[in-house]
């Protein structure tokens, strides 16, 4: 038999175990949603926290992982039918989620944050304050329910992407909007719309916790997902990805 023939036909020699391939999964995340995720137009790729995340708790398990973008409306739909394997973006942990897909231990517990045009120096605090205008925000989100179910805008305007929120608040075209309030200061940093206002007086109706989404068939990969997080909480790494994208 030829030197590697042995090799070729599956026969390692005593000792020498088979290099287990590593599964790759698909991640599902937004290319809006800084400093959560985005899309940074150098790479073409998706960064921020949760892409960060996932890919060291992968790098502690036994998988790789595939990040791809999509819009935020579509990550539970795509993770339930198949179409990826994890979603890894700014997603609270609610009940009405928990009931379609089941989620990691939280990660980053926060707020909704309130933006109006800079000319607008309202001191807000309740959306009873706000009554009667026209107030924006992204379909998807958790705040969508409960500004239609106040009862007390003229319109609750929905959009797509955070960036059409922040142009149109920018623009005055609409009167408020409310968003993740990491989120907002993070992109208002950026200095691309400095006719916005962070309306500080205002207190969160809606504060949660992000997650890491799974199927609810993939039990597995969920308690991977959760060994992986409490190792990277307890080594610090959490807090030094955090840190980074100046959550910390």
């Amino acid at each position: 038999m030829l030197a590697g023939s042995a090799m070729a036909a599956g026969i390692l020699p005593s000792g020498i175990l088979p290099a287990r391939a590593q599964s790759v999964l698909k991640v599902g995340s937004t290319p809006t949603g800084s400093p959560f995720t985005f899309l940074d137009t150098k790479t073409n790729t998706i960064e921020g926290v949760m892409v960060d995340l996932i890919k060291a708790i992968a790098a502690s398990s036994d998988f790789k992982v595939e990040v791809e973008g999509m819009p935020f409306a579509t990550l539970i739909a795509s993770l339930t039918s198949n179409k990826v394997d994890i979603v890894a973006a700014a997603m609270y942990i609610t009940p009405p989620r928990k009931e379609v897909i089941d989620f990691s231990d939280p990660i980053y517990t926060y707020g909704e944050g309130l933006i109006v045009p800079a000319t607008d120096t309202k001191d807000y605090v309740t959306f009873e304050d706000m009554k009667g205008i026209t107030i924006g925000v992204q379909i998807g989100t958790a705040y969508v329910d409960v500004l239609q179910k106040s009862g007390l805008f003229s319109e609750v305007k929905l959009y797509k992407t955070l960036p059409d929120i922040l142009a149109d608040v920018n623009a005055a075209r609409v009167q408020a909007a409310v968003f993740d309030l990491p989120i907002i200061a993070y992109n208002l940093s950026q200095g691309q719309f400095p006719k916005i206002r962070i309306v500080k007086s205002y207190k969160p109706v809606i504060s949660g916790s992000v997650g890491i989404g799974v199927r609810k068939s993939d039990g597995e990969l969920l308690k991977k997902i959760n060994t992986g997080l409490a190792k990277l909480k307890a080594d610090g790494t959490v807090d030094k990805i955090l840190a980074k994208w100046g959550l910390a």
